[in-house]
């Protein structure tokens, strides 16, 4: 089992990591490391995957596994048990408590994770295009609670503006509501069927929110999940995949 590690000024009180597909139990095509169970892969395997990351990494508990329908709602881990019984229908979540493992899982949408200059408090966040257009970044900024430039903000391995081509409904989702720039988006000119395409840097936008926001330290963002198929699931270069997942607690 391979990870990635943020290279953030916090001490080891703060355990974050990103999975690649690298080590697991999957078959093709979710080989070989996927932890998703909605993706179709074979239970056991998942299971056997989970498993092996819990023991792999010495998780304190399991992690918290989130039902992620690309909004913009925060699972509170601290005030709420529902994923003792199932996982939460929710794109991010946020703890204070030590030992409480949060999740999120990625092929293509980026998982920024984030935690405070004090250390105590980390949040899992599941961005993908939709989410951000729709404001996920601000809403888990404020939160947090904590004053922006009091945060410490990572962004794992994504799409990239080199890969994730889009339509004008799209770009227009983000222009027309203040989200992104028109410099986050690459024109490519029109495909075969007159449609007009472009290449959205979604970990730009992300960082351009942030920086809007007043975040005090960002980091990371520099991975392609189509590009590098060898280290990473996306579901833009194979539709039937696994998914990675990224993992943040406090010690």
């Amino acid at each position: 089992m391979i990870t990635l590690t943020p290279d953030w000024p916090v001490s080891t009180r703060v355990h974050a990591l990103v999975t690649t597909r690298t080590g697991g139990f999957s078959l093709p095509p979710y080989h070989a490391f996927n932890l998703a169970t909605h993706v179709g892969d074979d239970a056991d395997a998942v299971a056997r995957n989970r498993a092996l990351l819990k023991d792999t990494l010495a998780l304190p508990t399991d992690p918290i596994w989130l039902t992620q329908v690309h909004g913009c709602d925060i699972y509170d881990a601290d005030n709420n048990h529902a994923h003792l019984l199932s996982p939460p229908i929710a794109d991010a979540s946020i703890t204070e408590q030590t030992d409480c493992v949060l999740s999120v899982l990625t092929a293509d949408c980026l998982p920024i994770l984030i935690t405070n200059r004090a250390e105590s408090l980390v949040m899992a966040v599941h961005a993908g295009w939709r989410g951000l257009a729709d404001g996920i970044v601000a809403t888990a900024v404020k939160r947090s609670g904590e004053q922006p430039n009091n945060l410490l903000v990572w962004i794992g391995p994504g799409i990239g503006g080199q890969a994730f081509e889009v339509g004008e409904e799209v770009r227009h989702a983000f222009l027309s509501q203040g989200a992104a720039l028109e410099t986050h988006f690459t024109s490519l000119g029109q495909d075969a069927q007159g449609v007009h395409k472009y290449l959205a840097d979604t970990a730009q936008i992300a960082f351009w929110q942030l920086k809007g926001l007043g975040v005090g330290w960002m980091g990371g963002g520099q991975w392609c999940t189509y590009q590098e198929e060898d280290r990473f699931f996306s579901f833009r270069r194979h539709e039937k995949t696994g998914r990675m997942a990224s993992l943040i607690w406090l010690a």
